[in-house]
């Protein structure tokens, strides 16, 4: 049965991004079709309170008669909640969903109901499910709107992932399906999230100079042969070979001061002051200074060497190598770095306790606090979780803007 003439004009409208078209059509309805779509059309306008009450309102109207239907309401009101950053739902309840879409016919939203379930995972920073996830979409005949949202996710997975040419891979097939779709609120977003491909990522440090570095940059530098000392990651490592280093400042404060020393020597006052902040290497701290560096030649046993000199240590990487090592990119505002240094460390979309993270960066839990505050000020993190469970992880590159919410290529009431 076809659907009425308002409500095809309403579902044409959402389509294309104009909630206010839609709802001129369907303001007055007051069946089930009809509050579906005057949610939708307000959750595309922002007000996401009102349309979950009139999802729920329609989803209850249809009843379990009508399954396909009820499955799009469930669709669309998880994509608010994931807009308001607001409760999940039950566990499974999108893949259900999915079935039953796909059940009724109803491909498209099927695979709209599966990306959502990937762009949950990857704002909870469980960034390799959602690659995997990803791998296992099929987006063979799915709207113009789709492709582009599942282009945004997989560059917000390949910049996690450290992937410079997956991420642009990513962008440019984002940017082709936005162009098909023809939603001015759609190509913007993806405008804005390639803005990180062209963002410096890192600065590599190198005889007293600096130079900012893109994402490509660093994925090569990565698979270099140099050991690369990485102040992002807190790590050292060569050719894919690597050892993390961010749960043990010390070692990593003495690991970058010698590559920075390299291939000179760092004095042992140097790298007392680094690794233990004091002002002057007394007896007790020569003694912990030798103890960390035998713990350090431990830790790079295959990478490197370091060797005593007479003024202080010296690092030797295996088989002649170079060493890198990379910053943080500097961000304004950031005096003493603890932001950038922040940032880097959330940027594989893990989460981080703010107490790791102040081992991780050597710092106290006040200074890791500030540096929250003014990363979340900016939208660059988001917490998840309460009191002890609260973990930390990087916003998205894309940041779903609500105006492109629920791309339903049909009136949500029909088969």
């Amino acid at each position: 049965m076809p659907a009425p003439p308002a409500v095809a004009a309403a579902a044409r409208a959402l389509q294309a991004g104009d909630p206010l078209a839609a709802l001129r059509q369907v303001a007055l309805r007051r069946d089930a079709t009809g509050l579906a779509l005057r949610g939708i059309a307000m959750a595309q306008l922002g007000e996401l309170d009102a349309a979950r009450r009139l999802l729920r309102r329609a989803a209850r109207a249809f009843g379990p008669a009508a399954p396909l239907a009820r499955a799009r309401c469930a669709t669309a009101e998880a994509e608010i909640a994931l807009a308001a950053r607001g409760p999940a739902g039950p566990p499974g309840a999108l893949e259900d969903a999915a079935r039953a879409l796909e059940a009724g016919g109803d491909r498209a939203n099927a695979v709209h109901a599966r990306l959502l379930a990937v762009r949950r995972l990857v704002l909870a920073g469980r960034v390799a499910e959602a690659d995997r996830a990803l791998g296992r979409l099929d987006l063979r005949g799915a709207p113009p709107a789709l492709a582009a949202v599942a282009g945004l996710a997989a560059l917000d997975v390949a910049l996690r992932s450290g992937q410079g040419a997956a991420a642009a891979d990513a962008h440019a097939r984002a940017r082709r399906a936005a162009a098909r779709a023809r939603i001015p609120a759609l190509a913007a977003e993806v405008e804005r999230a390639g803005h990180a491909l062209a963002s410096p990522a890192a600065r590599l440090l190198s005889a007293g100079a600096e130079r900012p570095l893109r994402l490509d940059e660093v994925e090569a530098l990565r698979r270099g042969d140099r050991l690369l000392v990485d102040g992002c990651r807190r790590s050292a490592g060569r050719g894919g070979a690597g050892v993390d280093l961010a749960r043990r400042p010390v070692l990593f404060a003495l690991l970058r001061a010698l590559a920075e020393a390299w291939p000179g020597d760092a004095s042992r006052e140097a790298l007392v002051r680094r690794a233990f902040g004091a002002a002057r290497a007394s007896p007790s701290l020569r003694g912990r200074l030798r103890v960390e560096v035998a713990r350090l030649r431990r830790a790079l046993r295959g990478l490197a060497s370091v060797r005593a000199t007479p003024a202080g240590f010296a690092l030797a990487p295996r088989a002649g190598a170079g060493v890198a090592v990379l910053a943080p990119p500097a961000a304004a505002g950031d005096a003493d770095g603890h932001a950038a240094a922040l940032a880097a460390l959330l940027a594989d979309g893990q989460g981080w306790s703010s107490s790791a993270l102040a081992l991780a960066l050597g710092a106290s839990r006040r200074t890791v606090q500030r540096g929250l505050t003014v990363l979340a000020e900016r939208g660059a993190v988001r917490a998840l979780g309460r009191g002890r469970a609260r973990r930390w992880v990087a916003a998205p590159v894309s940041g779903f803007n609500p105006a492109l919410l629920l791309p339903l290529p049909r009136a949500i009431g029909q088969g």
